[in-house]
C-alpha cells in the first residue's frame, strides 16, 4: 500500500492547473458560439414597401456602418477584466477567511485568487460573446432613420 503526500507546491500546482483548465474550456465554449444576433423588424409600411431583400441589405449596411465607426459587435475584453476582478475578490476573501481561521494566509489567498480567476475567466468568456448593447443601439438608430421599426434582436 502506497501513501501519497500532497505537498504545498502540489496544492499550488493543482490550483493553477484548475485555473488553466477553466480558461481552456472557456475559450473552447466561446469559440463555438453561434453567429451574432440580428435585428428583427416590425412589418410597418416601410418594410412592406421595400420588401425583405432590401431590408436585409439595409440591416447589413447599418451593421457595417457601426463597425466602421469603431463600435465593437461583442463585449470584447470581458475575459481579462472578469478574471482579474475574480482573482482580486477570491484572493482577498480567502485571505480574510484565513486570517480569522488560522493557517497559511498567503497560501489561502493564492488558492482563492486562482479559483476567483478561473471563475472570472469563465464568466468573462461567456459574456464576451454577447452582443454589445452599444452596437445594437447604433444599428437600431440607423434602421430607425431609414424608416424601419426594430422590435428586438435574435
Amino acid at each position: 500500500m502506497q501513501i501519497y503526500a500532497v505537498t504545498q507546491s502540489g496544492k499550488r500546482s493543482a490550483a493553477l492547473f484548475a485555473a488553466l483548465l477553466a480558461v481552456v474550456i472557456t475559450v473552447a465554449v466561446t469559440g463555438c458560439s453561434s453567429s451574432p444576433k440580428r435585428p428583427v423588424l416590425y412589418p410597418n409600411q416601410h418594410l412592406n414597401r421595400v420588401g425583405g431583400h432590401v431590408s436585409q441589405q439595409d440591416i447589413n449596411a447599418c451593421m457595417q456602418m457601426a463597425r466602421t465607426s469603431g463600435v465593437n459587435v461583442t463585449k470584447d475584453g470581458e475575459v481579462g477584466r472578469k478574471a482579474a476582478s475574480g482573482a482580486a475578490i477570491g484572493g482577498a476573501s480567502t485571505a480574510a477567511y484565513g486570517a480569522f481561521r488560522g493557517g497559511d494566509v498567503g497560501e489561502r489567498a493564492l488558492a482563492g485568487a486562482a479559483a476567483g480567476a478561473a471563475a472570472g475567466a469563465v464568466r468573462g468568456g461567456i459574456q464576451s460573446t454577447e452582443q454589445s448593447p452599444l452596437f445594437m443601439n447604433f444599428v437600431n438608430k440607423c434602421l430607425s432613420d431609414k424608416g424601419y421599426s426594430v422590435i428586438g434582436w435574435q
